[in-house]
């Protein structure tokens, strides 16, 4: 076979320092939009990014040339910089160390893409935390809860 063919979609989550709510309504859409730019730039291409004050939800290809660690670490360095030049609020703005990231089928990307645009909503009736224990309970990761939140 003479080509390299790939198609996987991941569905990252992570949030910010200590989740501090900092991603208020003056920012969230341009900061959503900026993400799914720097992930398109590595050639993720984003399906959908979205999320609440204190955390992110991304959904997107993961390119053949890049590492999953790779994509996030340049996803966060970057918005947390971008972030800082926006307005003097967000001088203390950081995301958290660690992440989770899922792999989605194809058939599942627009259930998780309108998961993703249903934050609002969905966390009228339950958390972040609680949130993110489902989506790992799901997956089945095993997890120290004293080592998760940061």
């Amino acid at each position: 076979m003479p080509q390299s063919l790939s198609k996987v979609y991941v569905h990252i989550i992570f949030s910010t320092k200590y989740r501090q709510k900092l991603i208020d309504r003056d920012i969230q859409a341009e900061l959503f939009d900026y993400i799914g730019g720097v992930a398109k730039a590595l050639m993720c291409y984003p399906v959908q990014v979205g999320g609440r004050r204190d955390h992110i939800h991304i959904l997107c290809t993961l390119s053949r040339q890049i590492c999953q660690a790779e994509l996030i670490q340049k996803v966060k360095q970057s918005s947390s910089k971008w972030i800082k030049t926006k307005n003097e609020k967000y001088s203390n703005f950081y995301w958290q160390d660690g992440y989770s990231i899922f792999s989605v089928k194809g058939a599942e990307v627009e259930v998780v893409k309108s998961y993703i645009l249903n934050q609002e909503i969905h966390h009228k009736k339950i958390g972040f935390k609680e949130e993110y224990r489902i989506f790992l309970k799901k997956h089945n990761i095993e997890y120290d809860e004293r080592y998760v939140w940061d």
